[in-house]
């Protein structure tokens, strides 16, 4: 603060830089959250993050208001109380989204087990393709295929109402054309969300008699709660995770606190 004061003149100047810069950088995560959202289908990561870094926009540019209704709250009780309620709302929202993001890092670098199945997790197919994100996914899935040529893939995910075909087949059909042997990929095409992922393709594996152990591929966001449901259907699974669009990337990860806590506390078993 006092190299500011020293730069820019007087502590009014300084906190008035500071504001500006704050407001520069929420409007800029508003924006970003709000185009994420616009290029992709909107989702609550997009919402909470629009949410967040809009509500911190008003305040910072009203906060001399915002200060005079907390002083007139502080006033009486009610208020206090109110006061209380909300600034430990934040508190266990700022320390669940760190436990959790910390509980992401590790499980997309999770330890793959020794076996010979992958499951490659669905992801939006477009008219013209898979989506960049299922493209990474599949890329992760190929390099993994390459280096094990006795492995097998289950392509997994079924057919949205606008996806032109199922996302087990763009799976497939994509490696496929980088030179996967076709027999090597089993394509798993009636899920319709991560917990029938990993379901479907357990009943595949148990039918052709195979360990209870895989590889899962998918994006390094979305891999803590492919192993929480996996580990809830008893298969003990590692990681080989792909790379998100740094653009798309904290929506998504935004998107997978609501997720993971939903499968803790009130998901399926």
């Amino acid at each position: 603060m006092a190299g500011l004061i020293s730069t820019f003149g007087t502590p009014g100047k300084a906190c008035f830089v500071l504001q500006v810069i704050l407001c520069a950088l929420l409007a800029a995560g508003f924006l970003l959250f709000l185009l994420s959202g616009v290029f992709t289908n909107f989702n609550i990561g997009n919402l909470a993050g629009c949410v967040l870094c809009g509500g911190g926009l008003l305040l910072t540019v009203f906060h001399k208001r915002a200060w005079e209704i907390v002083r007139q709250m502080q006033g009486n009780a009610i208020g206090r109380a109110v006061l209380a309620g909300i600034v430990t709302f934040f508190i266990v929202c700022i320390v669940t989204g760190i436990i959790i993001s910390v509980l992401m890092i590790r499980a997309a670098d999770r330890n793959i087990p020794d076996c010979g199945t992958i499951i490659v997790l669905g992801c939006r197919v477009k008219e013209n393709g898979p989506s960049l994100m299922l493209q990474k996914r599949i890329e992760a899935a190929y390099k993994y295929l390459a280096e094990n040529e006795n492995a097998v893939c289950i392509a997994s995910g079924g057919q949205g109402a606008d996806e032109p075909m199922t996302e087990a087949a763009a799976i497939k059909n994509a490696l496929v054309e980088m030179g996967i042997d076709p027999e090597r990929i089993i394509e798993e095409d009636r899920s319709e969300n991560t917990f029938q992922n990993i379901r479907n393709s357990l009943e595949i594996m148990d039918g052709r008699g195979l360990p209870r152990r895989a590889v899962i591929v998918t994006s390094e966001f979305h891999q803590l709660r492919a192993h929480i449901l996996a580990s809830k259907q008893g298969l003990e699974a590692g990681a080989i995770s792909s790379a998100t669009n740094i653009f798309l990337l904290p929506s998504y990860w935004i998107r997978e606190w609501f997720g993971v806590v939903h499968e803790i506390v009130i998901g399926r078993k």
